[in-house]
């Protein structure tokens, strides 16, 4: 199977790849998109026509980013809806305030590298946010998904991913001591599992799912790290938050993703399956596991459990 390839690369941004996509009358949800790389991609998309909301936890800063797409779009201003993903009460008020269908989904909220915290169900919280609040956001719309007939689900997943595989039996660190990074790249690597099985379970009903690295960018997603001056990344390697948002946006619109999913995408184009670390060029490759579809059948099942009981 050959990988996919675009005109679109590292330097592309999000409105370079929108540009000369139509999706007026389409409807798009971005999480996090009150800045950074969610604005960025909220912006392309209603560049193109669609209808977008903006699902964030601070609505002030949402309504700030809706009118600021609005002034430069052109666009009506998009809507902007309150949504806690670690909250599983604000995610089933969101998806129960939805009608009609829905033809974009962007996963891009997230938390990176926190501090040792649990939600009040006992989950970890980097866990709890980047992908089990995902989780049931998507599967809580999935009618609205399904009732498009040709919908997309878009994975913010992250080279982070190859800090470490799902660990079943311990997806909570409660008897592994804390390591904010596993833990980060235990969620990243959900993401792109839930892209593999929600494309293999959904794709009947038309709904894809494919999972991206959008790059190093500084943003606010950095606050426990270090932020810009951490020195992890080379200089050459970080991209603008406008770059960073160009692959989600290429799968949310490009006409060379209709009807296909399970794949993880780098630099506006699919990149290659490796055993391990140095296989791949920086900031490139997607670990074996991550793509594993017992492993993403496994995880399924272990989130709807753990969403159905509240507990960890």
């Amino acid at each position: 199977m050959d990988l996919i390839t675009t005109p679109f690369g590292f330097s592309s941004t999000a409105l370079d790849v929108a540009r000369g996509a139509d999706l007026t009358g389409r409807r798009a949800v971005v999480t996090g998109a009150s800045s950074g790389l969610g604005v960025e991609t909220a912006r392309a998309l209603a560049a193109t026509g669609a209808e977008v909301t903006l699902a964030v936890r601070d609505v002030e800063a949402g309504e700030r980013a809706a009118r600021d797409i609005a002034a430069t779009t052109g666009s009506t201003a998009p809507r902007v809806a309150p949504l806690d993903l670690a909250d599983p009460a604000s995610v089933a008020a969101f998806t129960g305030s939805w009608g009609g269908p829905l033809h974009v989904l962007v996963h891009n909220a997230g938390v990176m590298a926190t501090p040792e915290r649990y939600t009040p169900q006992g989950w970890e919280l980097q866990f709890a946010t980047n992908h089990l609040g995902h989780f049931a956001l998507a599967t809580g719309l999935h009618g609205a998904l399904a009732a498009d007939g040709a919908a997309r689900i878009v994975v913010v997943s992250s080279t982070g991913h190859m800090q470490s595989p799902v660990v079943f039996d311990d997806v909570n660190f409660a008897f592994r001591r804390y390591d904010p990074w596993l833990a980060y790249g235990q969620s990243k690597t959900a993401n792109v599992l839930f892209a593999v099985e929600a494309t293999r379970r959904w794709a009947r009903d038309g709904i894809t799912a494919n999972a991206l690295m959008p790059g190093a960018i500084y943003t606010n997603l950095q606050r426990h790290t270090g932020g810009r001056g951490s020195g992890q990344v080379p200089p050459e390697l970080i991209k603008t938050p406008e770059q960073g948002a160009a692959t989600s946006v290429l799968l949310a619109t490009s006409p060379l993703l209709d009807g296909i999913g399970g794949r993880y995408f780098a630099d506006c184009e699919e990149t290659a399956t490796i055993d391990r670390r140095g296989e791949a060029p920086p900031l490139h490759g997607v670990a074996r596991y991550a793509l594993d579809p017992e492993g993403a059948e496994r995880l399924w099942t272990l989130s709807e459990t753990l969403l159905a009981k509240g507990i960890a």
